[in-house]
């Protein structure tokens, strides 16, 4: 990978006036993680006129990007150096790996340089940067990124927070990853010119603002997904009437097996319901094509993850005295899928073998 020339240098050699195709509003940007969403959101940006200095730990992942337009930068420090001031830096990387960049990051940065944190942090570590951050005079931006692997086609949902006139700065950069106007059917009464909500993207507010409303999103989603896999696994346990079951004490006899004696083809009901039903998402068109390439998920165990936006919004409904019934549940149903209640069954089986003399039944 060859070294970028310095800023200055492209400055003194006219290579910003001459670069070819470059719009009015484009902007020059550092994207730093180019996994899953980042490479694809440097390449929406690339796309519509942006240029992307673009760094990863993975090399080919960088090579790939330069490929497609971007200037690939070698280190950290060869990234910032190549940025124009006052200097923009996306960072896309696990939250884990947040807090270490930022300290990479900020002696590099100079007055009025902005940060840009595009992954699922927790908002109180983004007020805690910005805080840190705005000692050194450099301005922090939170944003909520939403739209998975599908965001380089269909663009981001973008929830962003921090200062006002920092995230006008960044308007043509957050314009060009989302989705816009013609991604949705206009809302009844809406009138005038598409404001940047019916775009697909938002100011939500002050710093931590964008990933609290990211957090929610996330622990909406979360329910929503629990809801449509217990009420399919339900349609999946349809025709259990069809089963003999055993009559003993430890098995609740199905009174009525001619109630269920349903043989569903799960994945033509999910199509089904994909057309003219009130549960119909870009959810269950996911779930569809997945129902449809392999009707018995045969090539997954059924572990899920979780990577923390679920609890930190029961978290948050805790410590505010809010109500949050079907989130809660659905993160506990993610802690069950990966056995981590195994031991508590253990327990449950301990307590009725001594109490009653109850064996475990075989699985």
């Amino acid at each position: 990978m060859s070294h970028l020339p310095t800023w200055s240098h492209r400055w003194s050699t006219g290579w910003w006036s001459t670069t070819p195709g470059r719009q009015s509003n484009a902007m020059r940007i550092g994207m730093i993680g180019l996994g899953r969403m980042g490479g694809s959101m440097a390449q929406r940006l690339i796309n519509a006129g942006h240029e992307v200095v673009a760094y990863d730990v993975n090399d080919e992942a960088v090579a790939a990007l330069s490929a497609n337009g971007a200037d690939g930068a070698s280190s950290i420090a060869e990234l910032v150096d190549a940025l124009p001031p006052p200097r923009h830096v996306w960072m896309m990387v696990p939250v884990a790996f947040v807090d270490g960049l930022v300290e990479q990051l900020a002696p590099l940065l100079d007055d009025d340089d902005v940060l840009i944190d595009g992954g699922n942090s927790h908002y109180p570590d983004d007020i805690r940067r910005a805080a840190t951050l705005s000692e050194l005079g450099i301005h922090y931006v939170d944003c909520g990124v939403s739209g998975g692997v599908w965001g380089a086609e269909r663009g981001y949902c973008l929830m962003i927070g921090g200062k006002k006139a920092v995230v006008k700065r960044l308007q043509p950069v957050f314009e060009a990853l989302a989705p816009g106007a013609d991604s949705a059917p206009r809302t009844p009464g809406r009138k005038g010119e598409p404001t940047p909500e019916e775009q697909g993207w938002l100011h939500c507010g002050p710093t931590g603002a964008g990933h609290f409303v990211k957090m929610v999103h996330n622990g909406i989603e979360y329910g929503l997904m629990a809801a449509y896999a217990e009420g399919l696994n339900l349609l999946a346990h349809g025709g259990i009437g069809h089963e003999g079951r055993e009559r003993d004490a430890e098995t609740t006899p199905l009174d009525q097996p001619e109630h269920f004696q349903f043989d569903f083809e799960i994945d033509k009901v999910t199509e089904l319901w994909r057309r003219g039903s009130v549960v119909g998402s870009w959810l269950l068109d996911l779930t569809a094509q997945s129902l449809h390439a392999d009707p018995a998920l045969s090539k997954f165990a059924g572990r899920v993850s979780d990577s923390g936006e679920g609890r930190w919004t029961v978290q948050a409904a805790i410590e505010a005295g809010v109500p949050l019934h079907v989130i809660s549940a659905a993160v506990f149903d993610r802690f069950s899928s990966r056995d981590e209640g195994e031991y508590a069954g253990k327990v449950l089986s301990a307590m009725r073998h001594a109490f009653g003399g109850h064996a475990e039944k075989p699985e």
